[in-house]
């Protein structure tokens, strides 16, 4: 790949940083404003409750003595390295695919960076129905999501499609 499609390609990783800094100013916020572990009522199926997750999604691995937050620290950067490199290495015509490990790679780091600087994550989105819970989660959990469905869209769909256009 020449360097200019590089630098071009370069350009999503700014969806990264914003998801980054959208999170981290959201979970600063939720830091000042939320009491821990008290839940505010925001509509009927949502609350916001500061919580610390020391584990990884839905608190896996939370009760252990702390070696999971490098495991989980070693593994984000692992991803996040090779996320940029894919990120870099894509065709122009792969839009979606970058957008998708943009919003993947900004989730990672947003999480990266808590799990680093307090040896936690801070989740504060509650959502529940009646008595039954979702596990907390926060933007940058969101954006992960949002792009593995992205990119979940992009395997069963997309390719095929661009595979055909380019062919004919």
């Amino acid at each position: 790949m020449k360097g200019t499609d590089m630098l071009r390609q370069s350009r999503w990783l700014l969806i990264a940083v914003a998801v980054v800094a959208l999170d981290l100013w959201t979970k600063a916020l939720a830091s000042d404003l939320l009491n821990f572990g008290q839940p505010v009522r925001i509509l009927p199926v949502l609350d916001f409750t500061l919580l610390h997750n020391r584990g990884a999604a839905f608190s896996f691995l939370s009760s252990e003595g702390g070696w999971q937050r490098w495991l989980f620290a070693g593994i984000a950067t692992a991803v996040s390295v090779v996320i940029i490199v894919w990120v870099l290495q894509l065709k122009r015509h792969e839009r979606w695919l970058a957008v998708a490990l943009s919003l993947i790679l900004g989730g990672a780091l947003g999480n990266l960076y808590d799990r680093l600087t307090l040896g936690y994550v801070v989740d504060f989105i509650h959502f529940h129905w009646n008595y039954h819970y979702f596990p907390a989660f926060n933007l940058a959990d969101t954006a992960i999501t949002i792009g593995a469905a992205m990119m979940i869209i992009d395997a069963l769909w997309l390719q095929k499609r661009r595979a055909e256009a380019h062919s004919s």
